[in-house]
């Protein structure tokens, strides 16, 4: 997808949900509704400070369905637009609620970057729903800036679909509990503008 003028000016804000327990754990957590912590509701909280600085214009906001991703907007301070099953986090399928410890205890060096999830979404699967919430959110920019509030591994394939890497090379980025990134261009091309900006709120130590 190719920048255009129009959406020169645009941002598109990725906002990863604040803890979970299973996120502290390490456990794979993709189709399961899990709530924050209390340290993730401080995050959530923190981050809508953070995001204020933005100045954001008129922000569209989209939001995973899931719990921790509503939640997290709401305590942000962000008004919801729409709930939205293509920002869900990566469907884990048997790996779902695994640690990376007990699935290498079966496929030796395992990750989700190089690695098939049996009966989960393959790395083509996700790259398609990344390329598709990106290209809504461009058709938004030329009227209003994006929030897009969702997980840490989709929201790492979208980084890599924004800048047209493939998807496995979200292993290169870091998304936090509660940090956001944001996508923007430079003379029209698509720039990572910041990323992976955080409250100083004490974080998990997983990004699932």
């Amino acid at each position: 997808m190719s920048a255009t003028a129009s959406g020169d000016h645009g941002r598109v804000v990725l906002l990863r949900h604040g803890e979970t327990e299973w996120a502290t754990t390490g456990r794979h957590t993709g189709t399961t509704d899990v709530p924050l912590t209390a340290v993730g509701e401080e995050q959530a909280v923190a981050a809508g400070t953070l995001l204020g600085e933005l100045d954001l214009r008129d922000p569209l906001v989209l939001s995973s369905p899931r719990e921790r991703a509503r939640r997290t907007a709401q305590l942000a301070g962000l008004d919801i637009d729409r709930p939205w099953d293509a920002l869900a986090e990566w469907d884990y399928g048997d790996y779902e609620g695994m640690t990376t410890p007990e699935i290498r205890q079966n496929v030796p060096h395992w990750t989700v970057w190089t690695h098939p999830c049996p009966n989960g979404e393959t790395m083509d699967e996700i790259g398609t729903r990344a390329d598709l919430v990106l290209s809504v959110a461009l058709s938004a920019l030329p009227e209003r800036d994006v929030v897009l509030v969702g997980h840490g591994h989709f929201s790492r394939a979208l980084l890599t679909r924004w800048t047209e890497l493939p998807v496995s090379e979200g292993k290169r980025f870091a998304m936090s509990p509660a940090a956001y990134s944001v996508l923007g261009f430079e003379h029209s091309y698509r720039q990572i503008a910041v990323h992976n900006i955080h409250p100083s709120v004490r974080t998990g130590r997983r990004t699932s």
